[in-house]
């Protein structure tokens, strides 16, 4: 992605402001004066100003100019909690009524899994459809069985390519979805019984997962900018027989956090060490913000070892439902287990995104997309800290779609959860992320939806309610 000329400058001021060049409070060069020291037009350097402002970086003052802005409450790094260990996981009764409850089209969605589906090109997706209909033949559906259709996987392994990662179209297989892909990689390394490393907090469906597969959890405490405690994972392995990993290494959900490159390498290391596969949940990879999509644990030397799935439901076509594994040595073994259970994605939605992806605008739409989504989490993110109680926390990632809050010890996130969804309002309560009950005081919300006149006063209601939780406790 092109990074503007109002961005590099941006990014060079909140360098220095991180940095310490300037502190907060203090007064930055006048526009006139930034021009001159940059060769950039007044328009530019005003652009980048308002973004910095935006982002609550800086704030205005009326006939004086631009200032540094107080340090605002972010997530700081989470303090590392003793490993938690679960024979037994029991989460889908309950996910099941947060999830249904989300549903009504009244309601608004802050505690959705899926992205606004206005961002994505419905008519063009709906052409391709109509196109691969009809250009169907009668043998269609058996030659697109598993591992899938032959251009779409080429498509998928040229992407890979493009980022450096060998990935051949054999060792793809097209799934219904990303959670299909998650499920057959767990299916085909693990037996009920055994031992599977996840995050703590973990997406949701990570616990669905395990508890329908019989399998035992160790909940290893992320840190919610560097993402798993790589220490925590080492005393894991050497306490239980854990057979396989399952992480977000980009953008985790719920948390939003990316590992560093270092931290994948180490990570990696550690579990091909201790013979534990590795499954890798990639969703939100192309929703980066800041101009290089992360690189997957995938790109390491053992990534015949890693299963590495993803879907195109978060940043193309959420309603068609198509995902895939570069499975590497489990391909063949994905393969016969999609046979026995889905026996294989849809046929007329793989060709589809064959027909889109060969039409050419898919890098063109990711682009929209991320900057679309950049500036609604900006938003939500500013309206979060200029409404919400003191003690409030909140995440600030460089992708994805979510936020992650910490309303404060004693704030009860599934009492806001009943409150909110009384006056219409969904949020997703920390506890669908957690075996334990650690984060009972944690909300996730969703930035992807437009930010309009009913999103802001839902947020003003969220932040009433908090606060009334806070007092009521302050009396007791």
């Amino acid at each position: 992605m092109t990074v503007t000329r109002y961005q590099q400058l941006a990014q060079t001021l909140r360098r220095q402001i991180d940095a310490q060049v300037w502190l907060p409070g203090d007064k930055l060069p006048s526009l006139r004066e930034s021009c001159k020291q940059s060769g950039l037009s007044l328009m530019t350097v005003l652009q980048a100003y308002q973004l910095l402002e935006s982002q609550g970086i800086l704030f205005a003052r009326p006939q004086s100019g631009y200032y540094v802005a107080p340090r605002q409450p972010v997530a700081a790094p989470n303090a590392l909690h003793t490993l938690h260990a679960a024979e037994q996981i029991d989460v889908n009764d309950a996910i099941f009524d947060i999830l249904k409850a989300g549903q009504d089209p009244h309601i608004v969605p802050f505690g959705s899994a899926f992205p606004d589906p206005t961002l994505f090109p419905q008519p063009r997706l709906a052409r391709s459809l109509a196109s691969a209909v009809r250009r169907m033949s009668p043998h269609s559906a058996i030659a697109n069985l598993p591992p899938g259709n032959e251009e779409l996987r080429r498509n998928i392994a040229q992407r890979y390519a493009q980022q450096g990662i060998e990935v051949t179209p054999d060792e793809i297989v097209i799934t219904s979805g990303a959670m299909e892909s998650l499920g057959l990689s767990l299916q085909v390394v693990t037996q009920p019984g055994d031992w599977v490393a996840i995050e703590s907090p973990a997406f949701y469906g990570v616990l669905q997962a395990i508890e329908r597969r019989k399998l035992k959890a160790v909940a290893i405490p992320m840190d919610s900018q560097q993402g798993m405690d790589l220490d925590a994972l080492e005393q894991a392995l050497h306490t239980y027989p854990i057979k396989a990993c399952w992480l977000m290494s980009n953008f985790q959900n719920p948390l939003g956090c990316t590992m560093s490159v270092q931290k994948k390498q180490r990570l990696v290391s550690i579990l091909q060490a201790h013979q534990v596969v590795l499954i890798e949940d990639d969703v939100y990879a192309e929703l980066y913000f800041n101009g290089e999509r992360p690189l997957p644990l995938k790109m390491s030397l053992y990534r015949q070892q890693i299963l590495h799935c993803s879907s195109f439901s978060k940043c193309l076509a959420p309603g068609f439902r198509v995902g895939w594994v570069a499975a590497g040595k489990y391909a063949e073994r994905i393969q016969r287990l999609q046979l026995m259970s889905t026996l294989s994605a849809s046929v007329p939605m793989q060709l589809a995104l064959a027909d889109f992806l060969h039409q050419g605008g898919y890098d063109q739409h990711l682009r929209r997309l991320r900057r679309q989504l950049e500036l609604r989490q900006i938003v939500m993110r500013n309206a979060i800290i200029n409404t919400f109680p003191a003690g409030t926390t909140v995440s600030q990632p460089e992708g994805g779609y979510f936020l992650w809050l910490d309303l404060g010890e004693g704030v009860s996130a599934a009492k806001i959860y009943q409150q909110a969804l009384a006056q219409g309002i969904s949020v997703a309560p920390g506890t669908m992320f957690a075996v334990e009950e650690r984060y009972l005081h944690c909300l996730r919300l969703n930035t992807s939806y437009v930010w309009d006149a009913r999103a802001e006063k839902a947020l003003k209601t969220l932040a009433e309610l908090v606060m009334a939780e806070k007092t009521a406790n302050s009396r007791q």
